[in-house]
């Protein structure tokens, strides 16, 4: 049986694996499903029929699954939060239910986000992320894996964060990050995340030939579609392939650019 506080709230129509513990003064309401090994800390709110896989721990005073920060949103609209598992979820981090019918808004497996992180409705997270206090995440944000974002930044709605990218703290983004990249300020790249990649166990090989397409993308003198149409009568390794992908299928925001 879960271990559920005397105070906690908890539906009968909601879903909790044997194991589960809910700290005190917790709502749990009806439509939520919380898998084996979870940590439910005290006054969390858990609604709009979220779902949480395994060993997610989720700290004080976190919501999840509210209703949309949306003029207009239809409270009626059939949509939720999907975690992942292994998730770190610490205290005052809210996540947004999708506004559309039938979508979700996911955190994959083995994020961490720390305290006052925001992700607002339909964001898309992968996995091995890193989110320091108090970054927000505006609607239909796209994220990859290992991505890490520092402390106070804010990132505006529809923009796409590439997989092992770093951001450093109080950045203004609105355009996309790309791939193994380095951003800082209001939308300027900094470079490669060198260190971040030699972490990520990529062959030195690998790390030569994102450097090379970066060099191409970015510092070569041409504009994307220039660079893009060079790109085309090179051979790449699969990774590098990435970095080129981001810049030929940028979101409606559009790719980040040295200064």
């Amino acid at each position: 049986m879960p271990k559920i506080h005397p105070s906690a709230i908890v539906s009968e129509q909601a879903e909790l694996a044997d194991d589960v513990t809910v700290g005190a003064f917790t709502i749990i309401d009806a439509g939520v499903k919380i898998g084996m090994g979870c940590r439910i800390g005290a006054q969390a709110w858990i609604t709009g029929g979220a779902t949480m896989g395994e060993g997610n721990c989720v700290g004080y005073g976190s919501i999840i699954g509210a209703e949309p920060q949306s003029i207009g949103f239809d409270p009626k609209t059939n949509s939720s939060v999907v975690i992942g598992s292994n998730n770190n979820i610490r205290e005052y981090v809210t996540i947004h239910r999708s506004i559309e019918e039938g979508e979700c808004t996911t955190v994959e497996d083995k994020n961490y986000l720390m305290t006052g992180v925001h992700l607002a409705h339909d964001v898309r997270m992968g996995s091995h992320n890193s989110l320091a206090n108090n970054v927000l995440l505006a609607g239909h944000i796209k994220m990859g894996d290992h991505i890490f974002l520092g402390g106070g930044g804010g990132f505006h709605q529809f923009i796409h964060i590439g997989s092992y990218s770093i951001v450093q703290g109080n950045a203004v983004v609105s355009l996309d990050v790309p791939p193994f990249c380095m951003a800082h300020g209001r939308n300027e790249l900094a470079g490669l995340n060198v260190i971040g990649l030699r972490r990520g166990g990529f062959t030195p090989e690998e790390r030569s030939d994102i450097k090379r397409a970066y060099n191409l993308l970015f510092r070569g003198g041409d504009n994307l579609t220039e660079a893009l149409a060079v790109a085309d009568e090179r051979t790449w390794t699969d990774v590098a392939k990435t970095l080129l992908h981001s810049a030929r299928h940028a979101s409606r925001k559009g790719l980040m650019q040295r200064a």
